[in-house]
């Protein structure tokens, strides 16, 4: 059975809207997602507000409250039945976001066990057919197929297979079959 890891910010969870709405809220800031095309929250920033926004991504609660992006679930839960998933997320970056990736993953992604959960720092140690991530850097160091799902942040990367939402993510599955002669 071929392999698909996934990207949880940004790809399954909405990180990107919960850290602007604290963002605006604290500064009483008007930031919107347009305002991000080709660069993330950190680079608009002023330095003197650096600390607050990662304070953010500190607080406990952060990633418990995260939206799910529409579609995901039913696409991933589509996609269990064909491909084994893994959810691969760089928790390492936020170390106290580990409980509160692992509670959010339980509640909205049930059908993906625990054991298929990869919470690291760097995603070149994955070994998988496919990873559907955010970021050009987890792709450019990956060595299976990398899908680059779209966010402002990444808007301007080019060189990579684009998904601009789940629905495009089933498309491209739907052509690919779960296995393959390396899988015989």
């Amino acid at each position: 059975m071929r392999r698909i890891c996934v990207d949880m910010d940004e790809v399954m969870a909405d990180t990107l809207a919960e850290h602007l709405r604290r963002y605006n809220q604290e500064f009483d800031e008007d930031v919107t997602v347009d305002d991000l095309v080709g660069k993330g929250l950190w680079e608009i920033t002023p330095v003197d507000r650096q600390q607050q926004l990662r304070a953010f991504l500190d607080a406990e609660d952060f990633f418990e409250v995260l939206e799910v992006i529409p579609g995901s679930q039913e696409v991933l839960k589509d996609l269990s039945s064909r491909f084994e998933i893994f959810v691969a997320t760089q928790a390492m970056a936020v170390p106290n976001s580990l409980g509160p990736k692992y509670r959010w993953l339980q509640r909205h992604f049930p059908f993906i066990p625990p054991t298929h959960y990869v919470f690291c720092g760097n995603k070149s140690i994955l070994r998988a057919d496919y990873l559907i991530d955010d970021q050009p850097r987890n792709l450019q160091r990956f060595e299976g197929q990398g899908l680059l799902y779209t966010a402002p942040h990444n808007l301007t990367a080019a060189g990579f297979v684009r998904v601009d939402n789940w629905q495009q993510v089933s498309e491209y599955f739907a052509r690919i079959p779960a296995e393959g002669p390396e899988d015989a």
